[in-house]
């Protein structure tokens, strides 16, 4: 087989993931040919710079100061690279690359997988961002194709199946999943989780960056939306197997990415219209804030949860039913 003549840069947001920042940079390292690697730190704490300076010469670090969020760190990854002509940032030096790694730092990319990626994209012109197989530490399969977001997902996020209704909805065509992650078949899908995407450079050049409006959650699912809807298709691969830790960065601020989460949703919500569509998403939010405050408070009143848990956890219910 000849060998791809596709240049790949890569681009990782990172908070406070030192250890794992290190193996996923060790795993991109060993892919050949490895991709030019671009770290943005969004003010990590925890020696992340001075490892990657150490110990990755060849990455290129820009450390951002502040915590710009998963898209903000990404467009300035992109701009750094020369592919977003709308952010004023001075290229790093590289030539454009032919497609982006858009990768988590909690991740580690499995031999393989980036070239099978890259392959699939050469052999589908029309094809404009892929994912791989997602799995956990352990191994096993970690969800990771998705359709976009409708209002019963939303009913059963709020209303798990198997407590509030039928358990067989769970992991269903109706909660946005894909049976064919069950099997090795590539396939077609709305949006794969952000953790890892390997994207084109024209469709960047198309479409643009993220939404940085979305600071932490839906970003990936609003740019899939709008590569979608300029005529672009997007598949899982799943011969490209990547681990996935997740939440490395989000649980620091468990209360606040909570909010972030529901703030982010009802922000595609209204992108997506109408004006019913938000109405009905923000009743369903408020009953399931309801349910889980009722859960709450059972819980304080039989012991399983402590007095201060029971404040932040009510505080958190009561903002996100405010949004």
């Amino acid at each position: 087989m000849s060998q791809s003549t596709t240049t790949v840069a890569a681009v990782i947001v990172s908070y406070n993931t030192v250890a794992l920042l290190r193996d996923c940079l060790a795993s991109l390292r060993a892919c050949a040919p490895p991709p030019w690697v671009v770290v943005v730190d969004n003010g990590s704490r925890d020696g992340s710079p001075a490892m990657v300076r150490a110990e990755f010469p060849e990455v290129a670090l820009i450390e951002s100061g502040y915590n710009a969020g998963f898209a903000g760190g990404t467009n300035i990854g992109l701009a750094a690279l020369g592919l977003l002509d709308d952010y004023r940032l001075s290229a790093i030096g590289y030539r454009l690359s032919d497609a982006v790694l858009i990768l988590n730092p909690d991740t580690v990319v499995h031999p393989g997988a980036l070239e099978a990626l890259v392959a699939f994209l050469e052999a589908h012109p029309r094809v404009g961002l892929v994912g791989p197989r997602l799995l956990n530490p352990d191994g096993t399969p970690q969800a990771a194709a998705f359709r976009f977001p409708t209002l019963l997902m939303t009913a059963l996020d709020l209303f798990p199946p198997g407590e509030a209704l039928p358990g067989r909805l769970y992991g269903s065509w109706w909660h946005g999943r894909y049976p064919q992650e069950r099997a090795d078949t590539p396939f077609a899908i709305d949006h794969p989780l952000g953790a890892c995407m390997l994207v084109r450079r024209a469709v960047l050049e198309q479409v643009g960056a993220m939404n940085d409006a979305y600071f932490m959650y839906s970003e990936e699912v609003e740019w899939c939306w709008r590569i979608r809807r300029a005529g672009w298709a997007i598949w899982q691969v799943p011969q490209a197997r990547v681990t996935h830790v997740g939440g490395a960065s989000t649980r620091q601020f468990r209360r606040t990415m909570e909010v972030a989460l529901w703030r982010s949703r009802a922000r595609f919500v209204a992108q997506l219209g109408p004006p019913w569509r938000l109405a009905a998403h923000r009743a369903i939010v408020r009953a399931g804030m309801l349910r889980l405050t009722l859960l709450a408070w059972r819980a304080y009143a039989t012991g399983s949860l402590g007095r201060d848990e029971l404040r932040a956890r009510l505080a958190g219910y009561a903002e996100i039913a405010a949004l």
